[in-house]
């Protein structure tokens, strides 16, 4: 079977995480990607050609090396988005307008083009020329302040969520956008920001605000509403312990030998559980000390409680769980060698997509492409010469 995006060529103009990530997910479900690249760009850095993010994020392209600042770049550029079906760029708001790229000007060239873009904070607003960057939209978003322990100020999430999130997203649109153009015939600017992901993300959070004009606290590693839900001290380490529902809390009582704690008035409600937090959170600890981890994590599980352990980045990738699941792939780079990379987070039964190849050096295949494009030898000799490619 094939590959189910192999008919969808895709030009990638992204840069950074976010416009990448979101590529990805068309370039492993097959769709024909071509990374234009600026001579130059990422070197030296992690985003660069032999760093992790590179080849964590180019895998399954093709490369061209391309200056779009040159008239001859451009021209380049609109003969790949000619015979193109998605276009995605994460430039700031403006910059592909200066560079005669933007949706505008290729949909003239072409009005099947499903032309995607990601930013900081949106196409329009005050804030839509900032430069955008994770962090910042972890700040703006409202994650950092519902993230850490209470009273401990403000936190940052340990991945680059918005990055991530604002990536997923986009896909999820662009594909969205190519169904539709299979009714319409037409392509559409799709659209979203690091900002739009993170407040998306917050989720039952921003409804607490929202409906009940409550504004949610940091709760640490406690669930911000449902307790007992978190993690809980054993003889051993620490292990995350969720029981949300009655018969839940019924079976984590009897298990850890607490059944006292049933007829606790304190704790006879899901709101008193919340509201008692603490003293439960104590309650608890004193009689899962009295496990190792492994012991409580298969007792709990057994009794229809979750529970699991709480890895580190090694110990993740050695989980018989983890190491079950199609969680990395391997790859073979010319110069780099074997390469174990990320695997695919989801499966289709008939044509499931794949890790096919490593991430290419940035213009790897600027010769091929553009006799695809029609260019002769002595013009790309030309191109070359001058630094367009």
């Amino acid at each position: 079977m094939g590959l189910p995006l192999e008919s969808i060529r895709v030009v990638d103009l992204t840069r950074f995480r976010s416009g990448p990530n979101a590529v990805r997910q068309l370039a492993d479900m097959g769709a024909e990607v071509v990374q234009v690249t600026r001579p130059g760009w990422g070197e030296g850095t992690s985003f660069g050609a032999r760093g992790f993010d590179y080849q964590n994020l180019q895998r399954n392209k093709r490369s061209l090396r391309l200056d779009l600042r040159d008239a001859r770049g451009r021209e380049a550029l609109l003969r790949l988005a000619r015979r193109a079906d998605v276009l995605v760029e994460n430039f700031r708001p403006g910059v592909t307008a200066r560079l005669g790229i933007d949706y505008e000007a290729l949909r003239a060239e072409n009005p099947r083009l499903i032309y995607a873009s990601i930013s900081g904070f949106g196409q329009e607003g005050p804030y839509r020329g900032r430069p955008g960057y994770d962090q910042v939209a972890q700040g703006m978003g409202g994650l950092m302040s519902i993230t850490g322990a209470p009273g401990g100020g403000p936190m940052r999430v340990g991945i680059p969520v918005a990055d991530l999130t604002a990536g997923l997203y986009l896909a999820q649109g662009i594909l969205v956008a190519l169904l539709e153009r299979e009714r319409s015939g037409e392509g559409q600017w799709v659209t979203t920001s690091l900002l739009q992901a993170m407040v998306n993300m917050l989720d039952f959070q921003a409804a607490r605000w929202l409906i009940d004009g409550e504004t949610p606290p940091q709760a640490g590693n406690d669930h911000p509403t449902t307790m007992p839900t978190g993690v809980f001290r054993c003889a051993d380490g620490q292990i995350n312990i969720a029981a949300t529902t009655g018969p839940q809390w019924r079976n984590l009582c009897t298990t850890i030998g607490a059944e006292e704690l049933l007829s606790d008035p304190r704790f006879a409600t899901p709101d008193g559980r919340h509201e008692q937090r603490r003293a439960l959170r104590e309650e608890i600890d004193r009689r899962t000390e009295a496990f190792t981890c492994e012991a409580l994590i298969e007792a709990l599980n057994a009794a229809g409680v979750p529970a699991g352990p709480i890895l580190d980045v090694p110990g993740v990738f050695a989980d018989p769980q983890v190491r079950s699941l199609p969680t990395t792939a391997t790859v073979e780079h010319p110069a780099l060698g074997s390469l174990e990379v990320l695997g695919l987070p989801l499966q289709l039964s008939r044509t499931p997509g794949s890790v096919r190849a490593a991430a290419p050096d940035p213009g790897a295949h600027s010769e091929a492409i553009l006799e695809e494009l029609g260019y002769s030898a002595e013009e790309i000799a030309e191109l070359r010469a001058s630094g367009v490619v």
